[in-house]
């Protein structure tokens, strides 16, 4: 399992291209060679870029749901919707096709933000006004989320 860390400003340029940032390219070392999964976020206005290894650990868990149950076909299908294939050039860059930046607003100025396994790719000034949303108690919620963990508790 890939385990990444840090959050890295970038550019896209004209051509949709996004570098990746040397300390990010480190931590990916020994999944470069496969190709790259990148998808719209379910929840936020996102794309995810998952390691090819991590797009299939994700795929066994989906591929074990009933297809000939509505609501499990209808989950796969708008779960991989517009999911598309991309590979790191010879210059580190990886290319965003032009459907997913339309649907995820990408500027410019980008933001990718590990999250644990998968990179989140943000348009800067959306990445910004989600992490300080006013309306999310970020106390609150980490208490919401992991004070009920006694698991790890030490």
């Amino acid at each position: 399992m890939v385990n990444l860390i840090g959050t890295y400003e970038c550019t896209v340029d004209n051509k949709g291209r996004i570098m990746i940032p040397a300390q990010l390219k480190k931590q990916l070392d020994g999944v470069t060679s496969d190709p790259f999964i990148i998808k719209r976020s379910v929840f936020q206005n996102c794309l995810e870029l998952f390691p090819f290894s991590e797009w299939k650990l994700m795929m066994d868990k989906v591929n074990k749901l009933n297809r000939f149950i509505k609501k499990n076909n209808d989950f796969i299908r708008m779960y991989t919707a517009g999911v598309k294939s991309v590979d790191l050039d010879s210059n580190g860059r990886i290319l965003i096709p032009r459907d997913l930046i339309t649907i995820s607003k990408l500027k410019k100025h980008v933001v990718l933000s590990s999250s644990i396994n998968i990179i989140e790719v943000w348009d800067k000034d959306e990445y910004e006004k989600n992490i300080n949303d006013p309306k999310i108690d970020f106390a609150k919620l980490t208490e919401d989320v992991m004070g009920n963990d006694n698991e790890n508790v030490s």
